[in-house]
């Protein structure tokens, strides 16, 4: 099971003035720190470069039959800032799988949001935005190997490969249709590029992540 969903909480909560961006990962300006590794089978290497097309800052995940990932722990409040933006790119899809399998719970990207709650994280829920090799844009499912974590595919398949694709999402709505309940806090950011379930090798590109009020 590859989710952070047990951590204890000693969060900063981040208060924005009306408008603002709040950034979680600030990787343009070569910043990584506070984005702590979980690994799950081996190490997915993460590190910052240079990406030529943008010409600023990112971070690129190697991975070859492993599963690390990168979180970063931040209280967001949903009632004022819900909308999740981000950017990625992979190098290929992974192909012969299927992501609704244990087997197959496998993406080049993907970044998640935590709500923490209920003792020992036991109600805690994890909401996971991925590009998926075979289910289409738009699928939602329910994780092979816990039900507190739901998947939601942003981009699927061969399009867009090796291209920058930026995302807005409304964390609060989509919460809200993955688990029927309204959360109005997130309480961890996560993002992960894994191979270990399917053995196989992916390199991606994660730009900026931040929080706003649309």
């Amino acid at each position: 099971m590859k989710y952070f969903l047990l951590f204890p909480i000693f969060l900063a909560l981040s208060s924005p003035t009306l408008g603002q961006s709040i950034p979680v990962g600030a990787f343009s300006s070569g910043d990584f720190s506070g984005w702590t590794e979980k690994s799950f089978k081996g190490h997915t290497i993460y590190e910052v470069v240079k990406d030529q097309e943008l010409r600023k800052s990112v971070v690129r995940a190697q991975t070859q039959d492993a599963a690390s990932g990168r979180f970063k722990k931040i209280t967001i409040d949903l009632s004022r800032t819900p909308i999740l933006n981000w950017s990625w790119k992979i190098e290929k899809p992974y192909t012969g799988i299927d992501e609704n399998t244990k087997a197959g719970d496998d993406f080049p990207v993907r970044v998640y949001v935590v709500v923490e709650r209920g003792f020992l994280g036991l109600s805690t829920k994890a909401l996971n935005y991925v590009w998926a090799s075979k289910n289409l844009i738009g699928a939602s499912w329910s994780n092979p190997f816990t039900s507190q974590a739901r998947m939601l595919a942003v981009n699927s398949g061969a399009a867009d490969t090796g291209t920058w694709v930026a995302h807005k999402r409304n964390v609060r709505d989509d919460l809200k249709a993955a688990f029927g309940e309204d959360f109005t806090e997130i309480h961890l950011v996560a993002i992960m590029t894994d191979g270990d379930n399917s053995g196989q090798q992916a390199r991606a590109w994660y730009g900026d992540i931040s929080f706003s009020e649309k």
